[in-house]
């Protein structure tokens, strides 16, 4: 059996009320040891179940999808080692769960639905973030109480995430449901209980075309060094962009792509180039870290999830200049504010070298929002993008980044646009409302006409 059918074994053990954590923790350890050997017999020669259970566990392990698509393979890029399986035992009580669906089925209703987001919260009824805005997850949901949480959470945890739960009061992972998608899981202890919270991440990266993205940010991924910038708020799609570019690199390159990211989101499958797949606290200790040892690596294209910290800009924009395209995102609304928080970083002696560094280094920065369609249809994508030219290379120089929106206005032919000018083309189209462009918009006088 490989290390992964060992693991799904012990998890089907497990949650089927055979094994106990114990047990479980003491044969999987054992396993690490000899992963030769196989977990149902060990198991069995053990005395810890039966030749009934152990045929069983056989023939579950054996049934292939979709006869067990409730299972739910946790990817190996998580904080804890191996595969988790939540399947349909017929020894759960689902009378405990909300409205006696198991975390499977909440999933699936989430993902059919085309939410972005599935919460489930306690004192609250399930819910979706769909378009979003909240919603309930299914008709006639009702309210969650904390027993109910407890017995959904407790039911596809294995005893390790189980007790990285309790010494952290918090889990997060990532994780595969075959034939449905990847998630992207939060599990915190509150004052009432335990939450959960899954964002719904495509198992298929979607090209930069499929998004309808601007000709100009293919520009972008041609560049053999430089750093490229994607920002926006939480749940604007920088994942999804990034990974769209990401795969834009893959398809027309042949380099070696090293990904850090916080968890792995989108799975790549090597479409011409070399891909290497890191996850902070799982592959590495930080992004700083996995950024410093990338560098060894020989790398062509480098794709950091976040830059958070000192360390990890100041290996970024080091990393884009020796040779390296290094594309990363930001928790930034325009292109103006994020050069400011990259250089705002900086102690106020390094600041003058580093504006120099970025002037020469910078690519491009693409700020993004997610609008929801007139039509309720999804939402949409506005995007502000500034390309580096001579001009905008002077202005970081000396500090002036204040007078970009004014170089990017100017810009258009290069494929330059403000936010403001993404979102009145989108009302023109009739794509997003004039009420919602207004609520988003920098210059709310150019839209003032329009939702009068």
């Amino acid at each position: 059996m490989s290390p992964e059918q060992n693991q799904q074994a012990l998890e089907l053990a497990y949650h089927s009320g055979w094994i106990t954590a114990e047990q479980y923790t003491a044969v999987a350890t054992a396993l690490q040891a000899m992963p030769h050997l196989s977990a149902i017999d060990l198991l069995h020669e053990q005395s810890i179940i039966d030749a009934g259970q152990a045929e069983g566990l056989r023939q579950a392990l054996q049934t292939p999808p979709p006869a067990v698509e409730a299972a739910v393979v946790q990817s190996d890029t998580t904080p804890t080692p191996g595969v988790s399986v939540v399947s349909e035992q017929p020894n759960v009580d689902r009378s405990r769960f909300p409205g006696g669906y198991d975390i499977l089925q909440l999933l699936r209703m989430g993902f059919d639905a085309g939410a972005s987001d599935i919460h489930i919260g306690i004192d609250a009824t399930a819910l979706m973030r769909r378009h979003g805005t909240l919603q309930p997850l299914y008709p006639g949901a009702e309210i969650i109480t904390p027993e109910q949480t407890e017995a959904l959470i407790h039911s596809f945890l294995n005893p390790m995430q189980l007790e990285a739960l309790e010494k952290n009061k918090a889990l997060d992972f990532s994780y595969e449901a075959p034939g449905l998608a990847r998630f992207r899981s939060s599990i915190v202890r509150q004052r009432k209980g335990l939450d959960a919270v899954f964002r719904i991440i495509n198992t298929q990266v979607r090209t930069m075309d499929e998004l309808g993205m601007p000709e100009v940010l293919k520009v972008l991924t041609e560049y053999n060094n430089g750093l490229v910038l994607i920002t926006g708020t939480v749940g604007c799609g920088k994942s999804t962009t990034l990974a769209a570019m990401v795969q834009e690199v893959n398809t027309h390159r042949k380099d070696h792509i090293i990904t850090l990211e916080d968890p792995i989101e989108y799975v790549f499958t090597s479409a011409g180039c070399q891909i290497t797949q890191r996850e902070v606290h799982s592959h590495t200790e930080s992004f700083a870290a996995a950024l410093r040892a990338s560098l060894r690596e020989d790398p062509d294209v480098i794709m950091v999830g976040e830059m958070r910290d000192l360390e990890t800009i100041g290996l970024a924009i080091t990393a884009s200049e020796t040779g390296h395209l290094v594309m990363a995102t930001l928790h930034t609304s325009n292109a103006a504010r994020t050069l400011d928080r990259v250089l705002d970083a900086f102690p106020i002696e390094q600041q003058g070298q580093i504006r120099t560094m970025v002037s020469e280094s910078l690519r491009g920065i693409i700020s993004q929002q997610l609008i929801p369609r007139l039509d309720g249809q999804g939402r949409v994508p506005a995007f502000e993008i500034m390309v580096n030219t001579p001009a905008v290379a002077n202005l970081i120089r000396e500090a002036k980044t204040f007078q970009l929106p004014g170089i990017i206005q100017t810009g258009k032919k290069l494929g330059m646009r403000m936010m403001d000018d993404s979102l009145m083309a989108l009302v023109e189209e009739g794509v997003i409302s004039p009420h919602e462009a207004y609520d988003r918009a920098e210059q709310k006088k150019m839209f003032e006409a329009l939702i009068a």
